[in-house]
């Protein structure tokens, strides 16, 4: 059974951090990987840094910049990763552009993410249609789960074709804008996330954008399997560093 899998029949809420690789600095990418499972982090998404990231807000973005001037590339994320599962069991999910896997050949990323011992992919821009017509089998021939975003706004019909063709999580999106940009959860999202669980779905979800802190961890847990973390998480790298990764996530479990 895949690792995601596995981690979503655990009877607790997860707690996923997003960072991109290869910052703060080129070589910190396994260093920060390690130290977010050692400290209880339940599943990582490592962010592919892309030079025209649409779906990320400032945080990301210049972490993404940075992490370009410092060297990375798709191979070399793939080189950084090789012996990863020597010391990480957690679920690592790659997030990223679809591009950079054009670009490197989908099928060729498809079994170097199987090789490494990568669970799935989040890849914003691939519509849904394209990938269930042109890539799914690609994907599940090399175990890996594709994880899809809903928004406020997808319409009920799109989710549940979303729910058909997933075999893992739904990324539930926490509103329309880009990451990092919200504070708090008012009304409106909690009735979204209300919504989505009287769906019931096949799926389990996790929300992302707009999580910070215990109190908004908690809220959107609240109706949801999970929460990610990335730009608050990016911010506390870019003030505190790799050492203190345990103080961020003592901070949203405790």
């Amino acid at each position: 059974m895949n690792r995601i899998n596995q981690k979503l029949k655990e009877d607790k809420k997860l707690l996923s951090i997003y960072f991109s690789a290869g910052y703060p600095n080129l070589n910190d990418t396994v260093s920060i990987i390690e130290n977010l499972e050692k400290n209880g982090v339940d599943m990582i998404e490592i962010g592919l840094p892309f030079s025209d990231p649409l779906a990320d807000g400032p945080t990301i973005q210049a972490s993404s910049t940075e992490a370009l001037k410092n060297g990375m590339t798709t191979e070399v994320l793939f080189n950084q990763l090789k012996d990863i599962r020597k010391t990480v069991t957690i679920p690592l999910i790659i997030m990223g552009y679809f591009n950079p896997m054009l670009q490197y050949g989908v099928e060729a990323f498809c079994e170097k993410c199987q090789q490494t011992g990568i669970d799935g992919l989040i890849i914003p821009d691939l519509p849904v249609d394209v990938y269930n017509e042109r890539y799914k089998a690609t994907f599940e021939k090399y175990g890996l789960i594709n994880v899809f975003l809903i928004t406020p706004q997808t319409s009920i019909e799109r989710i549940n074709f979303i729910d058909s063709i997933s075999n893992g999580f739904i990324y539930m999106v926490s509103s329309a804008s880009v990451t990092g940009s919200s504070s708090g959860f008012g009304d409106e999202q909690t009735n979204y996330f209300k919504r989505i669980k009287n769906m019931k779905l096949k799926n389990p979800q996790i929300v992302g954008f707009g999580i910070n802190s215990n109190e908004t961890f908690n809220q959107a847990t609240l109706s949801a399997k999970g929460a990610i973390i990335g730009s608050a998480f990016i911010k506390h790298l870019s003030k505190k560093g790799v050492n203190t990764i345990h103080e961020f996530v003592s901070g949203i479990l405790r």
